[in-house]
């Protein structure tokens, strides 16, 4: 078997397609969640602790350059090179990530819940006794009884 039959095989599977679309859906919702947590709930918590903005929470680790003429925030320190610890972004990352695992919990919670409601399949009937084993009970029981 050639290696290109073995490729064709392994990537026609389902499970393969399956962990295709998954990661592609993944891909999406996490920039459905990122948009959440950015857009929404951010400014939200930043409103609620005084109007903070954590994407501009870092801490300069060296000077900008002598050149540099425009505001001291995190888009613009990083265009222009300067190195920075940004703490701030790593707390959006984080609650980011909270949320979408929180999010997936409930998902797999339900799914796992709508698996307990269906109903068991009935097992099938069991097949008929065979005509010849019917008799020999027959047999059997009739000799039983003398």
């Amino acid at each position: 078997m050639g290696i290109a039959s073995e490729f064709r095989e392994f990537a026609i599977k389902g499970n393969v397609v399956d962990l295709a679309v998954g990661v592609i859906i993944g891909a999406a919702f996490g920039k459905i969640v990122d948009s959440i947590v950015k857009d929404l709930i951010m400014p939200l918590v930043g409103k609620v602790i005084g109007g903070l903005d954590f994407s501009n929470y870092f801490v300069m680790l060296s000077a900008a350059p002598a050149d540099f003429k425009g505001p001291m925030t995190y888009e613009a320190l990083t265009k222009a090179g300067v190195p920075l610890f940004a703490y701030g972004n790593f707390i959006t990352v984080a609650i980011n990530f909270v949320i979408l695992a929180f999010i997936i919990f409930i998902m797999v919670k339900q799914i796992n819940r709508l698996k307990r409601e269906q109903p068991a399949p009935e097992p099938a009937p069991a097949p008929p006794t065979p005509e010849d084993i019917v008799l020999l009970r027959e047999i059997r029981d009739s000799l039983k009884l003398r």
